[in-house]
């Protein structure tokens, strides 16, 4: 219970870009679950970590989970397969149940009616790896995460947008978003 209710802490934190408590509170879950002596536990952890970082559009493999891979369950590695855009199509009913209907299909009702912001946040994230993402689905990351007050995925997502926006010539839309992003800037506390 412990390392659960500090990995949550941590998710937030690190969504929201407190990087001093998201790092004490990723610590004392990983302290916690370590006591028990299960990787397959502290593989799950790891998972929840690189979940935050695709919502945040963080490239990159998860590593520390790689690392415990050989002792996580299948839906574990099904999940992080997911995560980092290489999964298999019969992986798909290991899946946590919002993920199998984005994983199946980009389809943006799916996406839309996932009742769980950070869920929702990350499959954006897997569908923008795949390059299976529409610009409504980007519409629907950027205001899940503006609507949670997520400093770090809402920044990332907003510049993706702005890049899309140039990209197709649509200089209002990229002033717009560009005014956004100044917000978020000029809010962000000095560290």
């Amino acid at each position: 219970m412990n390392a659960h209710a500090s990995a949550n802490k941590a998710i937030e934190a690190y969504l929201s870009g407190n990087t001093r408590v998201e790092l004490l509170e990723w610590d004392r879950a990983r302290g916690e679950v370590s006591r028990t002596g299960r990787p397959d536990l502290l593989a799950r952890l790891e998972l929840m970590r690189c979940a935050a970082m695709v919502a945040s559009l963080v490239p990159g493999p998860c590593e520390r989970f790689e690392a415990l891979r050989a002792d996580a369950a299948p839906a574990e590695r099904a999940y992080a397969d997911y995560l980092a855009g290489r999964l298999d199509p019969t992986q798909a009913p290991l899946l946590p149940e919002p993920q199998r209907k984005v994983a199946a299909s980009p389809d943006i009702a799916a996406l839309a009616a996932m009742p769980d912001p950070l869920s929702r946040l990350v499959a954006a994230g897997v569908l923008l790896q795949g390059a299976r993402i529409s610009p409504e689905a980007m519409a629907i990351a950027v205001d899940t995460a503006s609507g949670q007050g997520w400093r770090r995925p809402l920044m990332a997502w907003l510049v993706l947008q702005a890049q899309r926006a140039e990209a197709v010539g649509d200089s209002a839309a990229s002033a717009a978003l560009k005014r956004r992003i100044l917000i978020l800037e000029q809010g962000t506390p000095r560290r």
